[in-house]
């Protein structure tokens, strides 16, 4: 199991503390927030990270590898962050994450370590993250059936039929990431569909037979971050044992 972490974006909205530093390396307490991410994977078992960068790539890039000396990481560059969007950088992971079991992540999350753990623990090979609140449009809902494999997810799906959010952590087996490239090499080479969120594979995967479990963390902490005013509530949420 390697993680393959998503890091290419800009954040705009969360200017100006962005201005100079790339959202994953704003810090909560004294750690960052991918600090805090590497942590709790490292913690969990897992020692082989794949990084996709883009923006202010090599403070990232510095920051890992003077922080973590004795761990395997690749560093897949997304030059045209700025005009595309977080499928392209999945679909840039292909040599490390084809054909392999991952855990893939958002760079940008903040998060109680035991999900990860909880993630890792499950027997099925797919499992997606959901967090259960009070969703609006922004939100990527997910809708699931009565066994909890998801039927659906998207930012434009029902809100009231939605089980809850993704929290941006899914578990792939090797057969589901063998049918996303497929997926995503039609939808990059043919589609030019560069600009979408991932979760418009995982929706296509739905209806060739590929879909996740889910795992409900909403007991555990966590917190959206993608503004200024989230970092100032994040200070004031986030656990004392956790900051």
């Amino acid at each position: 199991m390697k993680a393959v972490i998503l890091a290419a974006g800009m954040a705009s909205r969360l200017r100006p503390l962005t201005n100079n530093t790339p959202k994953c390396l704003l810090k909560v307490g004294e750690r960052s927030l991918l600090q805090r991410s590497m942590d709790a994977l490292i913690m969990s078992g897992i020692h082989e990270f794949v990084f996709v960068t883009g923006y202010l790539h090599g403070m990232i890039e510095d920051f890992v590898s003077s922080t973590y000396k004795d761990i395997e990481c690749t560093f897949i560059h997304n030059d045209v962050y700025e005009t595309t969007n977080n499928i392209y950088s999945l679909w840039l992971a292909r040599p490390k994450a084809e054909n392999e079991d991952i855990l893939l992540l958002d760079s940008d999350l903040l998060y109680d370590p035991q999900i990860i753990a909880r993630v890792l623990s499950q027997k099925e090979d797919n499992v997606l993250t959901l967090i259960r609140h009070e969703l609006g449009e922004e939100e990527m809902k997910v809708v699931v059936d009565a066994k909890g494999t998801i039927t659906e997810i998207s930012k434009t799906c029902s809100s009231s039929q939605a089980a809850g959010e993704s929290l941006g952590i899914e578990k792939m087996g090797k057969a589901y990431t063998s049918a996303l490239y497929k997926e995503l090499e039609h939808m990059m080479n043919e589609e030019h569909l560069e600009n979408v969120f991932y979760e418009r594979a995982f929706e296509r995967l739905i209806e060739q037979g590929h879909s996740f479990c889910v795992l409900d963390v909403s007991d555990l902490f966590s917190c959206e971050l993608d503004t200024v005013e989230d970092f100032e509530t994040a200070k004031q949420k986030i656990p004392a044992e956790l900051f």
